[in-house]
């Protein structure tokens, strides 16, 4: 896979990026673990998460949610070296 710069950052993206938006009420952790490692294997390493991401698809933007993030988190959890690995 061809990366990008991300501006001035030093960073490298993929140019593919995974949204992360259904991680929680719509797919479930394990669902969204296989949706991650298979990002992840195809060399996709950007990675759309919010605070708001992973409740109704009506999100309460003044409470937010925060689901999406939790399961990310879990999935970071399993292997530490992943998060050096993505950009989130």
């Amino acid at each position: 896979m061809n990366y990008n710069h991300l501006g001035r950052t030093g960073l490298k993206v993929s140019p593919i990026t995974l949204g992360c938006m259904n991680f929680g009420e719509l797919t479930d952790e394990q669902g969204s673990f296989r949706i991650m490692d298979t990002a992840l294997n195809a060399g996709i390493n950007l990675f759309d998460t919010a605070d708001v991401y992973g409740g109704p698809q009506s999100p309460d933007m003044a409470k937010g949610y925060g689901t999406s993030e939790e399961i990310i988190g879990n999935w970071l959890a399993q292997d530490k070296s992943r998060r050096d690995k993505i950009v989130l």
